[in-house]
């Protein structure tokens, strides 16, 4: 019987002791955690702005679609309204850098609520010119249009 205690104990033991061995190392030597970390680290990305995002949309767009005379009326009104879009999401993203260090929880999910609204009016603001100059695009015009607005990868555009 003490040998079976034995072979039983002995192994158990060794392993509690291991992984007090090994927790205090792995404590030790630790960073503190990110949430726990109260030091500022300096960032070094630089973030384009989305009326610059925008402007390098609306120029890439206008090369693929080939956009004609008799659409350019139609093309002014849509790019007008990206351009107030832009407006808008880079207002909202400065009010948010500005106050983000300073707000709680429910007030950083009732922020993301306030963009995700924002996002849904420019998107009703967006479809009525988009849709009065897809029905003004030839065949060909379509066919690109729909291949640039495919989502690709990290919901970026691709434009090929």
């Amino acid at each position: 019987m003490k040998r079976i205690i034995k072979q039983v104990v002995f192994p158990a033991t060794y392993v509690v002791v291991m992984a007090a061995f090994l927790s205090t190392f792995i404590f030790a030597t630790a960073n503190p955690s990110f949430a726990a970390s109260t030091k500022k680290k300096a960032t070094t990305v630089t973030r384009i702005s989305a009326v610059e995002r925008t402007e390098s949309r609306i120029k890439q767009l206008q090369s693929a679609l080939k956009i004609t005379g008799e659409q350019d009326t139609l093309w002014n009104n849509l790019t007008q309204v990206m351009r107030e879009n832009a407006k808008e999401m880079d207002a909202l993203t400065k009010d948010r850098t500005e106050n983000a260090m300073t707000m709680d929880a429910v007030e950083s999910l009732k922020f993301n609520s306030q963009m995700t609204e924002a996002h849904l009016n420019q998107m009703k603001k967006f479809l009525p010119p988009f849709e009065a100059l897809y029905a003004s695009m030839s065949d060909e015009q379509k066919k690109t249009t729909d291949t640039l607005f495919r989502t690709g990868k990290h919901g970026k555009h691709r434009l090929n």
